[in-house]
């Protein structure tokens, strides 16, 4: 009889349990994010916490732009957004140079990165396992935005359409970025039926400069990059046009997306918000560097809505957003 208490109870106590952790997975769902996050509201992003006490007000904010290209020209081009951030926020902030996307990833999931810019492929990883809230991106006066993935080669190489790779060696940037891996990944595989290792040798640069200046220089037959950073590098003469020809060019994809940190104060979080949009681009260090790339203006957007093909692109390369 006490055994049968005994299980009796092991049974209601387990009942118990199983209803209170689905009441808290109902009062805390989250979709694809990491168990620390919510995403009551179901627009896909971490929700501020409901404590204020787990609400961060930090003294000094710190920005990181995404690696695509060396982090020291990136300093000076963002110095008049920093200033003016600074204005808007009343806070102190610092540029964060960052070498590779994991770094920038992890930077803001330990609670050291509170603004950041994170590559169109990062943007998923971000949202999913560092709580990162993107809201803008940057686009034309005339609120065109994005850039396209294109397969480049040099004059030469032999290459003149995509089959031609099969057999040589192309150049991805990293596993995180879209348009240097995930998106080319996807096309070649499901419009080409070409898969790295079997039908070409895939090398890593690390970023998409890196890439295009492999295949100018002829160190790499060819390569996957954004559009966008070539043209801000014909810009700054650092390649010359028909340096470079391209053999293919994808869909418009959305480029760099901008957001911060999920825990920061609501009202600090509409500050940085509101800064980005109330930035005056003529005649900054920003508008030098980007209006290179036909960008001068932050436009609002959703991770939902803008980020949807990159999410479908990454599920067709069967990647996970499991946080390590």
């Amino acid at each position: 009889m006490k055994k049968l208490t005994t299980l009796l109870s092991s049974a209601a106590l387990a009942l118990a349990f199983g209803f209170t952790t689905q009441a808290a997975a109902q009062d805390c769902p989250r979709g694809d994010l990491d168990e620390r996050f919510c995403d009551v509201d179901g627009d896909l992003l971490a929700d501020t916490p409901t404590d204020p006490a787990d609400q961060l007000d930090p003294d000094t904010l710190i920005f990181a732009y995404t690696p695509v290209e060396d982090p020291a020209v990136y300093k000076t081009a963002w110095s008049d957004f920093l200033t003016h951030l600074e204005k808007e926020t009343g806070k102190s902030v610092v540029f964060f140079p960052v070498q590779n996307n994991a770094a920038q990833i992890e930077a803001m999931r330990s609670g050291r990165l509170h603004i950041a810019g994170f590559n169109t492929g990062s943007n998923p990883l971000a949202v999913n396992c560092a709580g990162f809230n993107p809201f803008t991106i940057m686009a034309s006066k005339d609120g065109n935005f994005g850039y396209e993935m294109e397969i480049i080669t040099y004059p030469g190489s032999g290459i003149e359409k995509v089959e031609d790779i099969k057999g040589k060696q192309l150049a991805f940037t990293s596993p995180t970025s879209n348009s240097g891996f995930k998106a080319p990944s996807a096309i070649l595989k499901g419009d080409f039926d070409m898969l790295p290792d079997r039908d070409f040798e895939p090398v890593f640069s690390g970023k998409h400069d890196n890439s295009i200046l492999g295949v100018a220089n002829k160190d790499y037959m060819a390569a996957s990059i954004a559009n966008s950073v070539k043209s801000r590098m014909i810009s700054r003469d650092v390649i010359k046009e028909d340096d470079v020809k391209v053999v293919y060019k994808s869909q418009t994809f959305p480029t760099t997306g901008f957001g911060t940190v999920y825990n920061l104060k609501p009202e600090l979080k509409e500050k940085i918000r509101n800064a980005f949009f109330n930035f005056e681009w003529e005649g900054t260090s920003l508008q030098a560097e980007f209006e290179k790339s036909n960008e001068g203006q932050f436009l609002e957007m959703t991770y939902q809505e803008f980020w949807d093909v990159i999410r479908k692109i990454d599920a067709a390369n069967g990647v996970s957003y499991a946080c390590q």
